[in-house]
């Protein structure tokens, strides 16, 4: 029966555990330029570990596709160089590294845009005029603009967009590339009837929205190869407002689809959680049993797991690694706290989404907190 620390092939290579990062969006990429700079790098070469799969952080693939201020992005020269350091930073310790490749869509302000107005697969009013829903932005957080829905020649456009980005991420060095199809972004925009009313090829059927992810994926897999691609999605998902008329029906389709590719691994983020928060506790891992059923690959389970429930998912095999976030900000050696039965350190939201290194990189490994006790 495999655990946690049962070594497993993942694209390719050999990891030592199934001990996932969680791509963690922490808003301290260098200004201006979205530029990964040595702060960043020293995060993720404090997470690293020999033969552990990290997944970045979101990463935008335009300037226009931007909707957080401070999240890094793949469109330039010199985001390119930072994330190198970065790659070569994780690869010293062993570990690998993906890239998550992110449109934010409507879920934006033109003050990160740079100007364009947010775009989505339809325009739903409702979205921007309501006050509770905010964005980061150089002025702090404020209502999301009105957001305009995409033309189809636009739409082929974007592809290309994943499609550079993905090239500029083997530049990087990184060891593949990851779909945020989840969270409400635009992929999953596209996706959800709630977000989705178009009565083109990309709207009304199960298939039509689908469309876009499975031309995204291709356009990844023509660059990578099949087994150098993830992609991660989220089952009956509310973040962002989104909601579909047929979430099963939905994500059982997109699931039977994406096993065409043989990619790498299908990531599963639980409907229990909305953005970091868990909002249904004690629930069980049901989006990861369903589709365990359908996608015949590797498979992630991530959202609100805690060392004893990842050991039983992937015990009961309804999946084969568990991605991590919150303690992973700050336990940097996670991996090895869990092997060790060592306690965990509490996390600070609060600084989950600052600019500096408090709540970054100053959360000790047992070892160093041990001697600082």
């Amino acid at each position: 029966m495999p655990n946690l620390f049962s070594p497993i092939e993942v694209a390719g290579v050999r990891l030592s555990h199934r001990v996932v990062m969680a791509p963690l969006t922490r808003s301290r990429s260098q200004q201006p330029g979205d530029v990964p700079g040595p702060l960043m790098r020293e995060y993720y070469a404090q997470r690293a570990s020999p033969g552990g799969l990290i997944i970045s952080e979101a990463t935008t693939i335009s300037p226009s596709a931007r909707g957080w201020f401070g999240a890094p992005g793949l469109y330039s020269d010199a985001q390119v160089e930072g994330w190198k350091a970065i790659t070569a930073a994780v690869h010293a310790k062993g570990g690998y590294i993906f890239s998550q490749l992110w449109h934010t869509g409507r879920s934006s302000h033109i003050d990160v845009t740079g100007g364009p107005v947010p775009v989505s697969a339809s325009v739903n009013p409702s979205y921007w005029n309501d006050p509770a829903r905010l964005t980061s932005t150089p002025s702090g957080w404020v209502q999301p603009s009105p957001h305009r829905a995409l033309e189809i020649p636009e739409i082929a456009a974007i592809v290309d967009d994943y499609r550079r980005a993905a090239e500029r991420a083997k530049a990087a060095g990184f060891d593949g590339v990851e779909l945020h199809g989840a969270n409400g972004y635009l992929m999953d925009q596209f996706l959800q009837d709630g977000s989705n009313h178009r009565t083109d090829a990309y709207g009304g059927s199960i298939e039509n929205r689908a469309r876009f992810m499975i031309e995204v994926v291709d356009a990844l897999v023509s660059v990578w190869g099949p087994d150098r691609v993830g992609v991660r999605i989220g089952p009956d998902g509310r973040w962002n407002d989104m909601s579909d008329s047929e979430p099963n029906a939905l994500f059982s389709y997109v699931a039977e689809q994406l096993n065409r590719f043989d990619l790498a691994y299908l990531h599963i983020v639980e409907p229990r959680v909305e953005g970091n928060v868990v909002v249904t506790e004690g629930q069980a891992p049901i989006a990861a049993e369903q589709l365990r059923k359908i996608f015949k690959g590797r498979i992630i389970s991530a959202g609100g797991f805690e060392p004893e429930t990842a050991e039983a998912v992937v015990a009961k095999g309804d999946a084969d690694l568990v991605a991590f976030g919150r303690h992973f900000i700050s336990n940097p050696d996670l991996p090895a706290r869990i092997k060790g039965g060592r306690p965990l350190t509490a996390y600070d939201r609060n600084t989950f989404y600052t600019f500096d290194a408090k709540g970054y990189v100053d959360y000790p490994a047992y070892e160093d907190a041990e001697a600082v006790a």
